[in-house]
């Protein structure tokens, strides 16, 4: 799988993998869900240790806001429904148009840069917030490479299915945590 993924990231071509079995299909779902989950939590400690140790402030995470606006279930239906089907449709499905052309590639390569940079709204833009939006998106990079991945192999509703599951286990937790009216902090 890992060298699969490494072939993809080096030379992204439109190929469809022919073995259309549910099971194999969602066993590499399941690898490619615990990957992205790997990534995000790497690459967000990373970020972390980054912020504590040069005394970095990128202001208060969408996330936050949201929790203060809106009640807990239209943050859920919005990150674990609504988000994937828009994201997905905008991000990953005009890649089927690209299959057969010789600049699939950078069409990919776009749609990933676009999605990632595109989560830099989650946070207070500010000149610190730009600079560093590289480490600051880098989840949501590694994640589009993931999407674009799957969405090439199986179809656009295995991408939608699992940026739906990414959120899930993400926002989950503080969905939760907030219905049990327990601090997050």
């Amino acid at each position: 799988m890992t060298q699969t993924l490494v072939d993809f990231l080096k030379n992204p071509v439109y190929e469809e993998d022919n073995n259309t079995e549910f099971q194999y299909r969602f066993s590499i779902f399941i690898k490619l869900l615990g990957l992205s989950i790997a990534f995000s939590i790497v690459l967000g400690l990373l970020t972390s240790l980054f912020q504590n140790f040069l005394n970095l402030d990128f202001g208060e995470h969408a996330i936050e806001e949201a929790l203060e606006k809106y009640p807990v279930y239209v943050l859920f239906l919005a990150a674990v429904f609504a988000a994937p089907i828009l994201e997905e449709l905008i991000f990953r499905g005009p890649l089927v148009f690209f299959k057969a052309s010789r600049f699939f590639k950078y069409v990919f390569y776009a749609s990933v840069l676009v999605f990632g940079f595109y989560h830099i709204t989650n946070f207070e833009i500010t000149t610190v917030t730009l600079l560093f939006s590289p480490l600051l998106v880098a989840p949501q990079l590694s994640v589009g490479f993931l999407l674009g991945f799957i969405r090439v192999r199986f179809n656009l509703l295995w991408a939608i299915a699992l940026h739906a599951a990414y959120n899930l286990i993400l926002v989950g937790p503080v969905v939760l945590l907030k219905l049990l009216d327990i601090p997050l902090e």
